[in-house]
């Protein structure tokens, strides 16, 4: 009885600084605020369904290969740039409508998110920002505005997908580390999803059922760029390009929506 009370206590997103969050994120909103980080630690700063596993894992290998004598932190995070922060981070984005297609999904079997409904429902919830960790286009846009400010490393989950190597040497250059041809061969073989997603580290397959059911949807589903036109209808499309276009004014992104 305990068990089910918290967890529906925990399907319940709560609201900081105006952006949604689970529960357990917001009963321990101090201590995350109070973190103090180390001046090489590594955070990154991704939104929902944007790569966060992809990229921790390039991380870890590329720790694991590197300068035993300078190994960072890595700390993962979905924190938006409105709130406070502690140190420059790497963040990554992905398409809108892919991410909210994966993340559609994602809530579908995470058994500690709120039920996301249809499709058609979640639709309305995504572009109005109502969902966990807050608006996609705040999130994105927030990061894009900063990026020449601070230390930051911005990364496309499209541009991963097409030449994994390439960004990820930019994730060794922006370490400030250095691995051969070969290390950087074997990164790019490891983390291919493929890979991840035979992998129990990766795929999440350990997780107990009553928190991520992927008897409803595997948590790695497909990683592909461009599914969003599986999902999208004709009358979805026309009405978030316009949105896009509004929310997004100014800003020099040009996300590549299939490969």
């Amino acid at each position: 009885m305990a068990l089910t009370t918290e967890l529906g206590r925990q399907l319940q997103l709560r609201e900081v600084g105006g952006i949604l969050l689970q529960a357990a994120t917001v009963d321990n909103w101090s201590e995350i605020q109070h973190f103090e980080a180390k001046p090489d630690d590594l955070l990154i700063c991704t939104y929902p369904k944007s790569g966060t596993t992809w990229i921790q894992e390039i991380v870890d290998m590329i720790e694991q290969n590197g300068d035993v004598a300078k190994c960072q932190r890595a700390i993962i995070q979905h924190r938006h740039p409105f709130i406070e922060w502690a140190r420059p981070p790497q963040p990554s984005a992905r398409n809108a409508k892919d991410c909210m297609v994966s993340y559609y999904h994602f809530q579908r079997m995470n058994q500690v998110l709120p039920d996301p409904g249809t499709w058609e429902e979640y639709f309305e919830t995504f572009i109005s920002g109502k969902v966990g960790w807050g608006s996609w286009f705040d999130h994105v846009k927030g990061w894009w505005e900063i990026k020449d400010r601070y230390q930051v490393l911005f990364l496309f989950y499209e541009d991963m997908k097409r030449d994994p190597k390439c960004e990820i040497q930019k994730v060794v250059q922006f370490m400030g580390k250095s691995l051969d041809e070969t290390v950087l061969d074997e990164i790019v073989q490891e983390t291919s999803f493929e890979k991840m997603k035979e992998n129990p580290m990766t795929n999440r397959s350990t997780v107990p059922k009553f928190i991520l059911d992927q008897s409803i949807s595997p948590f790695m589903r497909k990683g592909t760029v461009g599914d969003w036109k599986n999902h999208f209808t004709v009358a979805q499309n026309e009405r978030f390009d316009e949105i896009y276009r509004q929310k997004m004014e100014g800003i020099s992104i040009n996300f590549c929506m299939e490969l």
